[in-house]
């Protein structure tokens, strides 16, 4: 979906549109969730402090998120996707990777598919969809940014990498800022460059991941697109209004984390082995702190007793804390949880 998020604030709200908006906290430590496309002509992009997002467009509007807004539209797009295909791999509420080689219209052109799907959505939406459309799930990915907004891109199978040699490595899905700097450092620049190296180097510097990195620069993705993938995490995290320091007050924050976690779980009737303490601080360094036990997490107590753990292992804190936040990895539902804890016992 095109600014999925702002979009649907505008749609909502005749007063927005043709405005910067942004979704998320105006206060000094809010962050940008989602931003407009005409915020985005200022530089205002998502993950950005309030503060920032201001300086750069002393126009933007502030709007609070609603999630149960957003939810119920994406449940609408993910209905008209289920009219073409029922293989569909969700990335969040307004993305999903949709395998259509074999879909339920007997389409045998993606690009009508994609075409006639966009039409849909906005015809029940009122809101706008790009497409990507290639032979494997990262070059759609790819693709799906270079029409935005309201449009759709091809990489056909012998365009591929051709189109991968020429992008900078910062630009390929699954390769973040840190990565793409340490690919830098190695003298790795473009695809063409990754594209050079061997194999064996890769898995050197960066373990399993580098067998992906050098698939992906040959434009080779064999992964399949995945109906009902299962969440990996569950997280919740909280942005102070001062920074903080001593256990007391950066415990108090935790607590709602927690029970956001617990209750979403609880919901999903999943549990998890591992949890994790992120910890941010004034100068927007990040630190995560992770423990995984040998069974699954029992309740709400003991993912707190966890968490409160791995916060005191960090204190005395090096500068004060403006965010934490707590997740449950290593996910299998209820009943799965049981069945090996009864295996363990017998």
């Amino acid at each position: 979906m095109d600014a999925f998020y702002a979009s649907v604030e505008q749609r909502d709200d005749p007063a927005l549109r043709g405005q910067p908006v942004a979704v998320g906290g105006a206060r000094e430590r809010g962050v940008v969730m989602a931003a407009s496309y005409e915020a985005r002509q200022f530089g205002v992009r998502s993950a950005m402090p309030a503060v920032v997002a201001r300086r750069k467009c002393p126009a933007l509007l502030f709007v609070p998120p609603r999630f149960e807004v957003y939810k119920e539209v994406s449940r609408q797009i993910h209905a008209i996707f289920a009219e073409y295909t029922p293989l569909i791999e969700p990335l969040s509420l307004d993305e999903a990777y949709l395998d259509v080689t074999e879909n339920l219209k007997a389409e045998p052109l993606a690009t009508r598919l994609a075409a006639e799907i966009r039409a849909r959505i906005l015809e029940k939406t009122g809101l706008t969809a790009s497409a990507g459309i290639s032979y494997n799930k990262f070059l759609a990915k790819l693709a799906s940014d270079y029409r935005k907004p309201n449009g759709q891109f091809v990489i056909r199978p012998h365009q591929g990498p051709g189109f991968v040699e020429g992008l900078a490595v910062g630009q390929f899905h699954g390769i973040g800022a840190a990565t793409a700097a340490r690919l830098n450092g190695l003298g790795i620049f473009t695809g063409a460059d990754l594209r050079a190296q061997p194999e064996a180097l890769l898995r050197q510097h960066f373990g399993k991941a580098g067998g992906y990195y050098y698939a992906i620069a040959r434009a080779e993705d064999h992964r399949p697109v995945v109906a009902d993938r299962q969440r990996k995490s569950v997280g919740a995290e909280t942005t102070f209004e001062n920074d903080r320091r001593e256990f007391d007050e950066l415990a108090d924050g935790l607590g709602p984390c927690i029970a956001k976690v617990w209750a979403h779980c609880e919901r999903a009737g999943l549990l998890g082995r591992t949890a994790t303490l992120k910890v941010k601080y004034a100068d927007f360094q990040q630190i995560t702190r992770s423990r995984s036990l040998t069974g699954p997490v029992a309740g709400a107590e003991q993912l707190t007793a966890i968490s409160h753990e791995l916060l005191r292992a960090l204190l005395p804190v090096p500068q004060g804390v403006r965010l934490v936040g707590v997740s449950l990895s290593n996910l299998v539902p209820v009943a799965e949880a049981v069945g090996q804890q009864l295996a363990l016992g017998l």
